[in-house]
């Protein structure tokens, strides 16, 4: 085990491959661009899908506490990625911070479950938001889709159609250019921010306080269960420090595209949920649209269709950034030699991994196309989980290894506030998540290990 730990990549050769400006990725982005980034997956599924579940199933109005409790976990981890990112300002995220603190064996276990967290999390989003778009063309146009196109052929359908199209969309977009899916996805951004305003202007009107009443009817533990299970919507600042080598001043601007995105987006999902749970009984909000449902059941059906127009956008944002996230992290792999090495070709043109994003984008067009719509959020929270967690300690070890290294952003109160980070991440997860979940995590885990073991190992560029 000592061997396997003590694999690292040099801090040097990731300095190095971020300075390689012939083969390396077109540095396009800033801070704005990062912020939106951010915010395009961190508003999305989380606001739209899973709030109604969670306040329904697990905490009540007491949603807003869960809202705040994952928040201030995200923080604690946003401020370790912010010193990691600046630091080591290169692609592959979670995966590359750990590999240049705890060493190989471990970054492979972050980089295998955010393949994970990415890829299925992409593919929920796709069905979710074939869903919207399908709703949103019925009530707006009159126009119904037949079954068979838009549902899986597990409940009666052929193939889910839509959700394929929007993955191969945006994979198109992903493999033309960083900076044009970058405009795109600005452009988004700014509209689905001004639709979730709209619901909260809109919908702060129409509070009953009536309904804030039990306010957590599943006590604590229900509090934290919907934490966990709300945790989802915040991987997104994880997403921006996946362009760490898009970026053109990732020392400054890495950090404070994360924090901004994070701070932004955790405000606006607590004011959605306090609303939310102040419109409707939160019984009745275990639907698949709760945000527009709320405002159809209180009679503003106009506003409802106008939200569902926002979660459209806002969920095309999510994959967008899960499906640029996916491929980086397969383009980081790629170059360490843990993975093949098509996953790392960089288009000539476009400079953009292009085969990474097209088998990504195919295989996950294929599962969104034929899967059920199924509670796979904690399964894509445990791999985040575990990814801040192992970043939060490799802060306090990378402070010790490389005291000299050049940081542009420092976590304040280290290591007191990273230790406490690690601890409050895997506290979530064993606390928060079920024990089924926690299962089907190691099962995953160990088909990873055994192709590291007969595969990745014996080509890896550090061995």
């Amino acid at each position: 085990m000592a061997t396997l730990l003590d694999r690292r990549k040099p801090i040097e050769t990731i300095l190095a491959q971020c300075g390689d400006e012939g083969h390396g990725l077109k540095r396009s982005m800033g801070v704005w661009g990062l912020t939106a980034l951010g915010v395009g997956a961190i508003i999305g599924t989380g606001i739209f899908v899973l709030t109604g579940k969670a306040a329904a199933t697990s905490a009540g109005p007491a949603i807003v506490l869960s809202f705040v409790l994952a928040g201030i976990v995200s923080a604690l981890a946003a401020l370790c990625y912010a010193e990691l990112a600046s630091s080591v300002p290169i692609s592959g995220s979670a995966y590359t911070y750990v590999y240049a603190t705890l060493g190989e064996f471990l970054a492979w276990i972050v980089g295998w479950g955010l393949i994970l967290e990415y890829a299925l999390g992409a593919a929920t989003v796709a069905i979710g938001w074939s869903g919207y778009f399908s709703d949103f063309l019925a009530a707006t146009f009159g126009i119904v889709i037949p079954k068979a196109l838009t549902t899986n052929p597990f409940d009666g359908g052929t193939l889910n159609v839509p959700a394929a199209l929007i993955i191969l969309f945006i994979t198109a977009l992903l493999i033309r250019g960083t900076q044009e899916s970058n405009t795109v996805n600005k452009t988004i951004v700014a509209i689905k921010l001004c639709v979730v305003l709209f619901f909260i202007v809109i919908g702060a009107g129409h509070i009953n306080p009536a309904n804030w009443h039990p306010f957590a009817p599943f006590g604590l533990q229900g509090i934290i269960n919907a934490a966990a299970l709300v945790f989802f919507a915040y991987i997104g600042f994880d997403a921006v420090s996946t362009s760490a080598e898009e970026v053109r001043n990732p020392a400054r601007d890495l950090p404070r595209g994360i924090l901004a995105s994070l701070a932004i987006c955790t405000v606006l999902y607590i004011a959605v949920s306090a609303v939310l749970t102040g419109i409707v009984p939160y019984a009745e909000l275990n639907v698949s649209s709760p945000v527009s449902f709320s405002l159809i059941h209180i009679g503003l059906a106009w506003a409802g269709a106008i939200v569902a127009l926002g979660a459209i956008a806002g969920l095309t944002t999510v994959l967008l950034v899960l499906l640029y996230g996916q491929s980086r992290v397969f383009y980081a792999m790629s170059r360490d030699g843990l993975l093949p090495a098509l996953f790392s070709k960089v288009h000539p043109t476009f400079r953009t991994p292009y085969l990474s994003s097209l088998i990504i984008g195919l295989v996950v067009a294929a599962v969104a196309a034929t899967s059920r719509l199924t509670v796979v959020a904690n399964l894509v929270n445990i791999g985040t989980l575990v990814a801040f967690a192992l970043v939060s300690f490799g802060i306090v070890v990378l402070r010790v290894r490389e005291p000299n290294l050049k940081r542009g952003f420092r976590v304040p109160g280290s290591p007191v506030v990273p230790i406490l980070s690690g601890i409050a991440a895997l506290g979530l997860m064993l606390w928060g998540l079920p024990l089924l979940t926690i299962a089907s995590y190691f099962i995953w885990l160990a088909i990873g290990l055994v192709i590291y073991f007969t595969y990745s190992r014996r080509r890896s560029a550090q061995r």
